[in-house]
């Protein structure tokens, strides 16, 4: 199985306020990333857990072991980030899994293949936000930091 586990860390440097700055309540995301590409997935990984305040708690690199995990009882995210291209299924389908299992969660597609048709169907299937992999790692990582600031189960629009 691809899914994983990680310890529990503290909110990354993102959550501290700066001089001058009143400091704004931030909890830790509970992430879960569906990602084939392990060099990806791996550096995602580490630039979320340093820049914003999230946990990821597992990872697939399919549909079904993502489908699977979003069934099992138990397993709470705040965020599902989804790669559309997968060794096996489709991003698609386990945005379609994830609103209906994990209603309160926001789902975040993170492909290559952002292009306005991509985007359309991904919202279109219940995707909250679409980001370009090359270019948007930087708005992925402010967007977690804002939802860290909501209350726990706020919708994201």
């Amino acid at each position: 199985m691809d899914a994983r586990s990680t310890a529990a860390r503290p909110a990354g440097p993102a959550a501290r306020a700066r001089p001058g700055e009143r400091e704004t309540p931030v909890r830790a995301l509970d992430v879960y990333v569906v990602e084939d590409n392990v060099i990806v997935l791996e550096s995602l990984i580490a630039a979320l857990e340093e820049l914003a305040p999230v946990h990821v708690v597992g990872t697939a690199a399919d549909e079904r072991v993502a489908v699977e995990w979003l069934e099992a009882d138990g397993k709470r995210c705040d965020i599902v980030i989804i790669d559309i291209f997968l060794r096996s299924g489709s991003g698609l389908g386990v945005i379609a899994a994830a609103r209906r299992e994990r209603p309160g969660a926001a789902l975040v597609v993170l492909s290559n293949y952002a292009t306005d048709e991509m985007r359309a169907r991904c919202l279109a299937s219940g995707a909250d936000r679409v980001f370009d992999k090359s270019r948007d790692i930087d708005q992925l990582v402010a967007f977690c930091i804002s939802l860290s600031s909501r209350e726990p189960g706020e919708r994201s629009h």
